[in-house]
């Protein structure tokens, strides 16, 4: 058993690589990161080889009338290309699904506010009830206190004689 770091375990020994291995790039220790990037670039070039040689296969395929006529695709949207000035004066500027609804709600709660202010919802009409309601008991219980207050000075006007 070695002592310090580099102690035996149940998983096997340390391989280290000679020089000659080194030299010879049959190391058993991994690739760097050079050698790995070089071997994708490698890979790269031989797919863009092979792309190049299938599309000149393509154009070779098209021998004759092939070449002239065109098939086109019925479900593939082209673009329009349309000039700054028509597309000012032709376009209506239309409004999402939420936009809409966002300005309809708008529009309703200050309708519904102009109505509430003028007493003409249920609404308005049941807190105006209310504050007539309060309004009388608040003049009720005024008019109960200057009551008392007359009979108390009436008291005492009455004692002091």
């Amino acid at each position: 058993m070695g002592k310090g770091k580099f102690k035996g375990k149940p998983t096997g020994r340390r391989n280290f690589s000679t020089p000659e291995e080194m030299i010879a790039g049959t190391s058993a220790r991994p690739r760097t990161f050079k050698q790995q990037e070089k071997a994708e670039q490698e890979e790269e070039e031989e797919i863009k080889e092979e792309s190049e040689e299938d599309s000149e296969e393509e154009t070779e395929g098209r021998k004759g009338i092939q070449g002239i006529i065109q098939i086109e695709n019925p479900n593939l949207v082209k673009p329009k290309t349309m000039k700054a000035r028509q597309a000012d004066s032709e376009r209506t500027t239309e409004l999402s699904r939420r936009e809409r609804e966002e300005i309809e709600k708008q529009k309703a709660h200050e309708r519904y506010m102009r109505l509430q202010e003028q007493g003409k919802t249920e609404q308005a009409r049941k807190d105006l009830e209310r504050l007539a309601l309060v309004r009388q008991q608040r003049a009720e219980a005024a008019k109960k206190r200057e009551e008392e207050k007359a009979a108390k000075e009436q008291k005492r006007a009455e004692t002091r004689k």
